[in-house]
């Protein structure tokens, strides 16, 4: 991957904390939600409940699609991210710890709401490790994508 490219993908994920993420569901359809992320490099992290849809659709099909992007006043300023990517439960407990503190220091203090951090047994944590990414950016031109396999 050129390192201009690698530097836009290492860009849009600081940039952004959401991404919609989609599982497979056991009918096969996918199901998309939207979760908070952190990230190192290229590689992904988001937590969810254990009982979760998201949770119970992983443990039967590690592949996941996602995209990271924001609404844009230009249509010609339109930029973002397409992954699919293999998602693996993290389950080493100082590593839990390290990203849960990670993905929460993404986000500033939250005045009136004085929940405390979950603890890392009451979630359950994914690493998510791309295989292809897209990067979608209309300033290079209508629907320019850059296709890169990791």
């Amino acid at each position: 991957m050129d390192e201009a490219l690698r530097r836009k993908i290492l860009s849009i994920l600081d940039e952004h904390k959401i991404m919609s993420l989609a599982t497979l569901r056991p009918d096969g359809w996918p199901q998309a939600t939207t979760v908070g992320y952190a990230s190192e490099g290229l590689t992904l992290y988001f937590l969810c409940g254990p009982e979760s849809q998201k949770a119970a659709n992983l443990a039967r099909d590690d592949r996941v699609s996602l995209t990271i992007d924001h609404d844009s006043p230009q249509v010609m300023e339109i930029t973002g991210l397409s992954m699919a990517a293999r998602a693996e439960a993290v389950s080493d407990p100082a590593e839990a710890r390290r990203i849960m503190g990670l993905i929460m220091s993404r986000y500033p203090p939250q005045p009136g709401l004085d929940l405390p951090m979950p603890d890392p047994s009451q979630v359950r944590l994914f690493r998510l490790t791309p295989k292809v990414i897209s990067v979608l950016d209309y300033t290079k031109g209508f629907a320019h994508t850059d296709l890169v396999t990791v």
